[in-house]
């Protein structure tokens, strides 16, 4: 296994530890988790290495890419791996974030529903040899997500200092693009959704024509 590779597995290695960092019940065996007050900001201890954690996740997805290319490390396991490291380790940070009500659970549906949909219209598209490359839209949703991560993880900081709360509405501008990229069509995805139209229609052809000749009869009644 190649060194983008090894990163890549170990972006998806640090999901379940996220997951037990932030979801281990510390009071129940006694454990005070300490909270810091900055800048009017309360952030306890498990945000601020969750927020490192994510840090450091985020930096070997640059890090993965920059090399896979740099050295033509690009193998299909790469390919495979990453854009589901980086869904799961986004997704599971908002589902999480969710859980104890930071954010409306409304968001992370929105959004991984989003990319169930868009990686389905690529699977289809690959199974016809169409390849559908990630847009600007789509990098500035992971871009506006990681932002908004940040600042819900910091409890608004330094926003915080002006009672300014920067990580709800971060939020839901990531959710707004990320329903955008999702719908946002160009002239490739259009050929696509025109060439499974078509295939649909003439799959279909039997039953549309039944029920043509059936309407005449229905609309004179």
């Amino acid at each position: 296994m190649n060194l983008p590779n090894k990163l890549t597995v170990t972006r998806i290695i640090l999901v379940p530890i996220l997951i037990l960092i932030y979801m281990f019940p510390y009071a129940t065996f006694g454990i005070n988790v300490p909270m810091y007050h900055i800048l009017n900001a309360d952030i306890s201890l498990v945000n601020i290495v969750i927020f490192i954690i994510f840090a450091v996740a985020s930096l070997t997805d640059y890090f993965d890419g920059q090399i896979a290319r740099k050295s033509k490390l690009i193998t299909t396991f790469g390919k495979f791996a990453d854009p589901i490291a980086d869904k799961l380790l986004i997704n599971t940070i908002f589902l999480l974030l969710a859980s104890d009500g930071t954010i409306s659970i409304i968001i992370p549906i929105i959004m991984i529903s989003r990319d169930t949909i868009v990686d389905a219209i690529r699977l289809v598209a690959a199974n016809k040899q169409v390849v559908i490359a990630a847009k600007y839209l789509g990098k500035l949703k992971t871009v506006a997500q990681m932002i908004s991560v940040i600042f819900l993880l910091l409890n608004d900081f330094p926003f915080s200092i002006i009672h300014l709360p920067i990580g709800q509405i971060s939020v839901w501008i990531a959710c707004v693009i990320s329903i955008v990229s999702g719908i946002h069509g160009d002239e490739l995805e259009g050929q696509l959704v025109i060439y499974l139209l078509a295939e649909w229609l003439n799959s279909n052809s039997e039953k549309l024509t039944g029920i043509v000749d059936i309407y005449p009869a229905v609309n004179s009644l």
